[in-house]
């Protein structure tokens, strides 16, 4: 039987993913986004537009929610026209969103009293893996629920996990992205350091790479961003910044001390108020060169005098 597939939320990693979902053969419900672009690219590829969420749930079976806060998902899920007004018993939601393991369960717990089904699934891997359904995926829920969605998960992701009830899919996300946001800066201010005394940003990865601190973002991710100085937009700052903010804010409910990522909260918030919120979160780096007047890229000063 066909699966009909329902996706909320277009954005920077939405968008290929639901093209992916397309080019697998998948048919697939939107509905309309503040920026009407990749509606209609996604359009011409052969989805079907309708006008609300709740309508999205109304032609689905699954429905892929990723958006970039909780109020968001909840608008999404349980508002007004909302996924909970229009699905069928037994539909299932699958939020890759990344938010607070609490208000995932809240919203769970909602959808559940309706008889829909939810898994928090958020993603890893960025919009180049996104586009060829090669992203990570961490899910939590139930796990009967997990594998009536396989198949669907198992087309968006190259590694897809089952890692606990709902809410734990959002814990190992953020566990991730902690790690994630604290060593970009621990990047930034290394590759500066070693660019400041004369050295060159390629060469450095290149060695580092082969070297204990070899990692993913020294591997795929900076190359095409802070050593060629662009910062369009992979994962935005004001994201990253959310993200470590629900994780801060789990830690003290938790009593678990962050002391590096209170700091890494702090330097991302100076990023986006020195007007780097829509850049790549690797653009936190651009304080870093700021201060040191220097270029990773290139070597050169980046002021005159």
């Amino acid at each position: 039987m066909t699966l009909h597939v329902g996706f909320i939320g277009l954005g920077t990693i939405g968008e290929p993913m639901a093209a992916n979902l397309l080019n697998k053969g998948f048919p697939l419900t939107i509905c309309g986004h503040r920026n009407p672009a990749p509606v209609e690219r996604l359009r011409a590829q052969g989805a079907t537009v309708v006008d609300t969420p709740r309508d999205v749930a109304a032609a689905s079976q699954m429905i892929v929610t990723c958006v970039p806060n909780a109020p968001q998902v909840d608008a999404v899920c349980l508002g007004e026209h909302g996924i909970i007004h229009g699905a069928k018993s037994g539909t299932i939601v699958i939020d890759c969103s990344t938010i607070a393991p609490t208000e995932s369960q809240r919203i769970a717990a909602a959808l559940r009293e309706q008889d829909v089904l939810m898994l928090d699934a958020p993603i890893s891997g960025g919009p180049e893996r996104a586009g060829r359904g090669e992203l990570a995926i961490m899910v939590g829920g139930e796990p009967d629920v997990f594998e009536q969605a396989s198949s669907l998960l198992n087309a968006m992701g190259r590694s897809v996990t089952h890692v606990g009830p709902n809410g734990m899919g959002e814990v190992v996300k953020l566990a991730n992205n902690t790690i994630c946001g604290n060593l970009m800066i621990a990047i930034s201010e290394a590759i500066t350091l070693a660019v400041k005394a004369g050295g060159n940003a390629d060469i450095i990865r290149e060695v580092v790479m082969q070297s204990a601190g070899a990692n993913f973002l020294l591997d795929a991710w900076i190359k095409d961003r802070m050593l060629k100085d662009n910062y369009d937009a992979g994962f935005a700052t004001a994201l990253m910044q959310k993200d470590l903010g629900a994780a801060l804010d789990s830690a003290r409910s938790l009593g678990v001390p962050m002391m590096m990522t209170a700091l890494a909260y702090q330097l991302y918030e100076v990023a986006e108020g020195a007007g780097y919120a829509r850049e790549d979160y690797s653009s936190v780096s651009k304080i870093y060169q700021d201060a040191a007047n220097v270029t990773i890229a290139t070597g050169q000063p980046r002021k005159e005098g």
